[in-house]
C-alpha cells in the first residue's frame, strides 16, 4: 500500500497560492487505493473543513513536521509527500519519505506513479 501526503498552499488546487494537483488527481490515487492525506503548516482543523469543502474523504490530516507520527499510524511499503518546498522536502525525508516537488513529478497514469 502507498501513502501519499500532500502539501496545500502551493501544491493542491484549493491552496494558497493554489498550485497544479487538481482534486480529480487526488481522487484517483483515491480511486487507486492509496492511503491519501495532507501534511500543512495550516490547523488540522482548517485541513479537514478543506478536504470536507473539496468533497474527497481523506484517510489523514497532519502538519508536515509530524510525518513521522503520520507514518507510524498506517503500515505502508511505499510513502510519499508532494510539495512545493524545502521544508516540505526536509520534513518529508526526515520522516523517510520519497519527496516530489511539485514543479516536476512524473506525468499522471507513468509506471509506478501515484495517480
Amino acid at each position: 500500500m502507498v501513502l501519499v501526503s500532500f502539501d496545500i498552499d502551493g501544491t493542491l488546487s484549493f491552496g494558497d497560492p493554489p498550485g497544479p494537483i487538481t482534486l480529480a488527481m487526488v481522487a484517483e490515487a483515491k480511486r487507486r487505493g492509496h492511503v491519501i492525506g495532507s501534511a500543512s503548516d495550516r490547523t488540522l482543523r482548517e485541513q479537514r473543513r478543506m478536504w470536507e469543502q473539496a468533497g474527497i474523504e481523506v484517510d489523514f490530516v497532519s502538519h508536515k513536521h509530524h510525518l513521522g507520527d503520520t507514518r507510524d499510524r498506517f503500515s505502508c511499503s511505499r510513502l510519499v509527500h508532494i510539495g512545493d518546498t524545502t521544508v516540505d522536502e526536509h520534513y518529508a525525508k526526515l520522516a523517510g519519505f520519497e519527496f516530489f516537488h511539485v514543479d516536476s513529478l512524473p506525468a499522471p497514469s507513468s509506471p509506478g506513479w501515484v495517480y
